[in-house]
């Protein structure tokens, strides 16, 4: 099997990031099935390979480079074009086309079903962020009775709906690094996140969104924008609520409803479990050994399917036309 680079741009300074701290879980994940380690390319790092002298290498066959960050992701495909790449694509909508000679794993079925339209001769993958085993319900008493993050939530969370729900229950905002977040979502009664406007403005998709996630597991009541990657796991009304919901007097009132209930919506073990180490980790290696199959045909075969360029698809709605056209006029 063949060793995987992970190419990221630093792993410390302005690059510390939830997109970081997941790609380090999959590495850790692909220790356990082969040899994998980091390669920064922009950052030196003294522990760290860096990829303009890995790149010197005579022959880089026998190896596999795992490309992520969304912003350097065409730059890093075109430098590399000679190499055996992978996209983990967390995030969708940053506007590059990858060529048919780079699979892609997913992190969510969302982002799935984004590139299984924009790359339809593509080999897609999809493999969920884990969920780390110390989220769970400890079934503690809960002094908080709502509680928000600050980083990504909206202007209406922040500004409108925070200050009049602080009239009249306990609200915690964070909005600094928290080191026992189990902890924190075990005391609390109710998580707000509502990051549809924030990634808006970012022009790219909410790639997984794990905190809801979390909180679920932890046992909270969770009321959440359902954007992007968060449309995988959440059902408003039947595990969680959705957010901004026509009007801030409907939003405090069901908010104020579940922090007084005796039991609430949660997220069945059956869901989780999908997000949890063993499944990942059965998935990944499942996902490896097509990937070292793929690369083995690569180096003998050159792709011949027709890509759906925009010209492609422009003739295939004018042949559709005419087709339609000759048959209503000429065949009829």
């Amino acid at each position: 099997m063949r060793k995987l680079y992970f190419l990221l741009p630093g792993t410390s300074g302005k690059f510390a990031c939830g997109g970081l701290w997941a790609e380090l879980k999959t590495l850790k994940l692909a220790q356990q099935i082969c040899s994998a380690e980091v390669v920064t390319y922009r950052q030196r790092e003294p522990d760290k390979i860096f990829l303009n002298d890995l790149l010197k290498a005579q022959n880089l066959n026998d190896v596999i480079f795992i490309i992520s960050w969304g912003f350097d992701v065409a730059k890093l495909a075109n430098n590399l074009k000679r190499q055996n790449v992978v996209y983990h694509a967390h995030s969708s909508g940053y506007n590059f086309n990858l060529p048919a000679s780079i699979p892609i794993i997913t992190v969510s079925r969302n982002t799935l079903g984004y590139w299984g339209q924009k790359s339809p001769n593509t080999l897609i993958y999809y493999l969920p962020n884990e969920i780390s085993p110390e989220f769970q319900n400890l079934h503690l008493n809960r002094d908080i009775d709502v509680l928000v993050q600050a980083r990504k939530s909206s202007e209406y969370l922040l500004t409108e709906l925070i200050p009049t729900l602080k009239q009249k229950c306990n609200v915690q905002v964070v909005d600094s690094y928290v080191e026992d977040l189990p902890g924190l979502f075990n005391r609390a009664k109710v998580y707000l996140y509502d990051s549809a406007e924030y990634w808006a403005q970012q022009a790219v998709s909410e790639g997984f969104g794990l905190q809801p996630m979390e909180a679920l597991a932890c046992g909270c009541q969770v009321f959440s924008s359902v954007n992007g990657g968060l449309s995988d796991y959440l059902d408003p009304g039947f595990n969680c609520y959705k957010i901004a919901g026509y009007s801030q007097e409907y939003d405090v009132a069901r908010i104020l409803k579940a922090i007084q209930a005796s039991s609430g919506l949660s997220l069945s073990e059956q869901v989780l479990n999908e997000y949890r180490y063993e499944n990942i980790l059965q998935r990944l290696e499942v996902i490896l050994d097509e990937l070292n199959e793929f690369f083995d045909h690569k180096q003998h075969y050159q792709s011949n399917i027709k890509n759906l360029t925009q010209i492609r698809l422009k003739r295939l709605i004018i042949k559709s036309i005419y087709k339609k056209v000759k048959k209503k006029y000429f065949q009829g």
